[in-house]
């Protein structure tokens, strides 16, 4: 599967689009990763527990989002965004979009 955040891919044609694909996750954070967090937050630098989570989240949702255009029967997603909300405290989704199309 061809994923670019661009409306075009260089050197092939879009022959037919298929509509938005998306995937999504909701994580939560935990109390373990709070107590880290809550300590490196009183000494500064980056919160690696957290960095982590959301790697693999928006790894997740990217994985669902491929899945999703794969069942429309795409071969390539063109502009594709990521985007987090807030769902309620300590738990967040990142959505995963774009626009499944069929590509020669």
């Amino acid at each position: 599967m061809i994923l670019v955040n661009t409306p075009t891919l260089p050197n092939k044609k879009i022959k037919e689009t298929l509509g938005i694909a998306r995937g999504s996750t909701v994580r939560a954070r935990n109390i373990g990763r709070d107590i880290f967090a809550g300590l490196k937050n009183i000494v500064g630098g980056e919160i690696s527990e957290y960095t982590k989570l959301q790697a693999d989240s928006r790894e997740q949702a990217l994985q669902r989002l491929i899945k999703d255009a794969e069942s429309m029967g795409a071969n390539a997603i063109v502009n594709v965004r990521l985007t987090t909300s807030m769902v309620m405290q300590g738990c967040s989704e990142i959505l995963a979009y774009g626009t499944a199309v069929i590509v020669e």
